[in-house]
């Protein structure tokens, strides 16, 4: 640990991870007070190096790095399982009666709670109306312009300040200066009310005559032989609200004078869309806060039921928090069949499994990936529960209005961003192009999932919810087996690899970085991790095969390629099992559903297969067996 904390100066979220991960070991080894001290020194070394970065550059103009918010987020993890095993430890000690406390109602909370799968929290999913007010506070805010008769009405209230001003001053005998002075201050009055009228008609008429020019030329750029359908009205109407935007700003003219001097400079393409979308008061931006509060409207209703129902469910039937890697999450539905619990006298349910060891359940091979299709013949089997009888699972009555939901708003997600990114092409024709295409659409993605994100993940979650407890209950019997047993050659791993530590597992990189998924709400950036995994998992294969020769210099050199396809996948169900993170089967499926095509035929689209491959793989793996 102490190792760990030292080598800050190199990568500080890193070295975080590498200290959170070592306190998650020794919490799944039911060592809860070890397991909070370091918890509480991961909490310690995270802000020591947030002070040490913030007292670094307080004096300079720098936006705040992004792994701050990634190391604030794990800081918060940590500490919400420090109170968890505090808690723990308390009712090891001394268990409080609870009728007592059951018999005092709870005070009752202004909004429902629901689970949330960000930072492994539980969060409030605000209501859809509070949710609407809170992304239009930002438009309603912004500065106004004063009408000529707003202006004349603030004119005429200083005036009459001054008018009674001046009354106190007189004395009662100057009657005839008073009355010159109402008379005055009510023509005064008068005529600017009479001039701000005058002005205000003008200006209302110069404003319809530009309004019907610039729906002229909307109509000239929406012409068409048939009439036109109510997506493509909208559309014309959006533009022409944009025209009626230029008018008055300059800015739009000068991004187009940019483009076109530097038409393939992709920095500009970035910049000009998220300067567009940080302006509340333009069409495109107004167009996306619409259409987030669309969706979210949709979504709430179903993932508040799944709340309730997983509130309103016996405790048994409720998966516990995993406690195998960061960030865990709260599971939204009851899972069925639920994660086995890491109590220390908690056994899985049913009569004991022949098979003792969990490596003795897996092919001996050096790709198990092999038998895949043995694998998935043989898992109706394990899926049946004593005497051959199938287990129950979730009603299909009851999954059915969840799937509907979520191909529903599947269905609204894509329309909404397609709509942005046309009206935004519509806006800026030299954006036209298919690499400023995907560039656009990548920076429309990360503004319109932001806030979306941990709802409609909980809403993935609910559908997948049964696959989630296959892979919770295989992560929970087979996260101590050794790399071999999953087909990983020894050539593949460090030498000596049985006698490292916890937190220094091989292709440990590699499950710290597939970590870092879940800290994220935009799917590129969450690909990105997936990427960078699999590089991990690359580059580690290759320093272990170089070491492997080093220490064999005797034995016959390896091949040139350190790491194959068949190679690969072993050991990425190896990192699997290891990051503890059931929800990476909603992640992902989320992620296929979301990501460009465009990446999913490049090196993404390779990364993301294969680890949807490992895991289901992982989650075929035969249940009845406790891992070491």
């Amino acid at each position: 640990m102490a190792a760990a904390a030292g080598d800050g100066a190199a990568r500080p979220l890193q070295n975080a991870m590498k200290l959170a991960n070592g306190a998650i070991e020794l919490d799944a080894g039911n060592r809860p007070r070890e397991a909070y001290t370091e918890y509480l020194r991961s909490i310690h070394y995270i802000s020591q190096v947030l002070l040490e970065d913030a007292g670094a550059h307080q004096d300079a103009d720098e936006t705040v790095p992004p792994d701050t918010s990634k190391m604030l987020k794990l800081a918060g993890q940590c500490l919400e399982r420090a109170q968890s095993t505090a808690a723990k430890l308390g009712k090891v000690r001394l268990k409080p009666p609870m009728p007592a406390a059951a018999s005092v109602p709870s005070p009752a909370s202004r909004h429902r709670r629901v689970c949330s799968d960000e930072g492994g929290k539980l969060s409030p999913f605000l209501p859809p109306e509070i949710f609407q007010k809170l992304q239009v506070v930002e438009s309603q805010s912004s500065k106004k312009e004063l009408t000529p008769l707003e202006e004349a009405s603030l004119q005429n209230q200083k005036l009459k300040a001054t008018y009674e001003a001046r009354m106190a001053r007189l004395d009662p005998s100057q009657a005839t200066q008073k009355t010159s002075l109402t008379l005055s201050l009510q023509r005064q009055m008068m005529e600017n009310l009479v001039i701000a009228k005058a002005r205000e008609e003008t200006l209302q008429r110069k404003m319809e005559e530009r309004r019907l020019r610039l729906q002229e030329a909307a109509n000239r750029r929406f012409c068409s032989q048939v009439a036109l359908t109510p997506e493509e009205r909208e559309q014309r109407a959006l533009y022409a609200a944009i025209l009626e935007y230029e008018q008055d700003h300059d800015w739009p003219q000068h991004w187009r004078s940019k483009l076109k001097r530097n038409p393939g400079d992709l920095s500009l393409v970035t910049n000009l869309v998220s300067h567009l979308l940080s302006l509340p008061d333009h069409p495109i931006s107004q167009l996306l806060k619409k259409l987030q509060c669309a969706v979210y409207s949709a979504l709430y209703p179903a993932v508040s039921r799944g709340a309730l129902s997983t509130a309103s469910a016996p405790e048994s039937s409720v998966a516990p928090r995993p406690q195998d890697g960061l960030p865990a999450t709260p599971t939204l539905p009851p899972l069925n069949p639920g994660p086995l619990d890491r109590g220390a006298d908690s056994s899985p349910a049913g009569p004991p499994s022949p098979l003792t060891d969990a490596s003795a359940c897996l092919p001996d091979k050096d790709s198990s990936f092999e038998d895949l299709e043995q694998f998935l013949a043989m898992s109706e089997r394990w899926s049946q529960g004593p005497g051959g009888q199938p287990e129950p699972q979730t009603p299909g009555s009851k999954r059915e209005p969840l799937l509907e939901c979520l191909k529903s708003t599947v269905k609204d997600i894509h329309d909404a961003i397609d709509r942005l990114l046309s009206l935004t092409l519509l806006a800026f024709e030299n954006l036209n192009t298919a690499t400023c295409k995907d560039r656009c659409l990548a920076c429309i993605e990360e503004p319109f999932f932001s806030p979306l994100w941990p709802l409609l993940l909980a809403l993935y979650r609910s559908v997948h919810c049964t696959q989630e407890a296959a892979l919770s209950r295989s992560m929970e019997l087979y996260r101590n087996v050794p790399p071999t047993a999953l087909g990983i050659p020894t050539r593949l791993l460090p030498p000596h690899s049985e006698t490292r530590g916890a937190t220094t597992y091989p292709y440990c990189a590699a499950v710290q970085e597939l970590g870092l998924l879940v800290l994220e709400s935009c799917p590129q950036k969450k690909l990105e991790h997936i990427v960078r995994s699999l590089r991990a998992i690359c580059v580690c294969a290759e320093e272990y095969c170089r070491a492997q020769e080093a220490t064999h210099q005797a034995s016959a050199p390896p091949p040139a390629a350190a790491i194959g396809a068949d190679d690969l996948l072993p050991i990425l169900s190896f990192v699997v099992l290891r990051s503890g993170l059931p929800q990476l089967v909603s992640e992902c499926a989320a992620l296929e559903e979301f990501t460009h095509e465009g990446y999913l035929i490049g090196e993404e689209g390779y990364c993301l297969t294969s680890l949807q491959s490992a895991l289901s793989y992982v989650q075929l793996l035969p249940p009845g067996a406790q891992g070491h």
